[in-house]
């Protein structure tokens, strides 16, 4: 059984910066493409940022030039680093990993438990 967990989330004043985390359990699990997403209340989950490998990273629009994507294969896990964050960045974070199962290939998707990130103005 594959579980991503995430961690890093918490609460900053504007102008701050956060890391999120998100490591999958599962030795044979193989993590092909990660991405973020984020729900605030009330609206709907958006895509914040995501990166396959190979290939490169997008990003909304609303975080280019302060949030970066990037990944350590080796630890099977992704990270998020959120720079000059915003009060309107305030959401719960939720990592998504699609990937194969190195044993017979099966692929798969799994999705973090969340994580709060709370931006005061």
């Amino acid at each position: 059984q594959v579980q991503l967990v995430e961690s890093g989330g918490g609460m900053v004043q504007a102008g701050g910066s956060l890391r999120l985390s998100c490591a999958a359990s599962g030795s044979m699990f193989r993590i092909d493409d990660m991405s973020w997403y984020r729900q605030a209340p009330g609206k709907q989950r958006e895509l914040v940022a995501t990166t396959a490998d190979p290939g490169g990273a997008k990003y909304a629009d609303s975080v280019k030039g302060r949030f970066t994507i990037s990944r350590d294969n080796a630890k099977n896990a992704g990270y998020l680093q959120m720079n000059s964050l915003k009060p309107e960045d305030t959401a719960v974070y939720y990592c998504n990993a699609a990937g194969h199962s190195a044993y017979d290939g099966q692929e798969a998707d799994y999705w973090g438990q969340g994580t709060q990130v709370t931006v005061s103005s």
